[in-house]
């Protein structure tokens, strides 16, 4: 067997914040191909809270991921990174 030198190699701490988001994922999606979406989040919510959500995309006839894709977006519309 290889010896390890016992350090975790895991990942790096970013230098500036603005160039570390925008790096490409290795891990992208499938369907980032078809444009639909580069990259994945994944929150901690309450079982209640999810039931809340689910029902309201479930009323309006569109998928959760969609709801929520464009809720992100009205609230973190592009900018030239400046304050909002």
């Amino acid at each position: 067997m290889t010896a390890r030198d016992g350090k975790s190699h895991f990942a790096a701490r970013p230098g500036e914040a603005e160039a570390w988001v925008r790096t490409a994922d290795p891990a992208v999606s499938k369907r980032a191909a078809d444009g639909d979406f580069t990259a994945r989040l994944t929150i901690d919510i309450t079982p209640e809270l999810r039931g809340r959500i689910k029902v309201v995309a479930f009323r309006r006839g569109i998928t959760v991921a969609d709801m929520l894709r464009a809720l992100f977006a009205r609230e973190f519309p592009d900018s030239d990174g400046g304050a909002p």
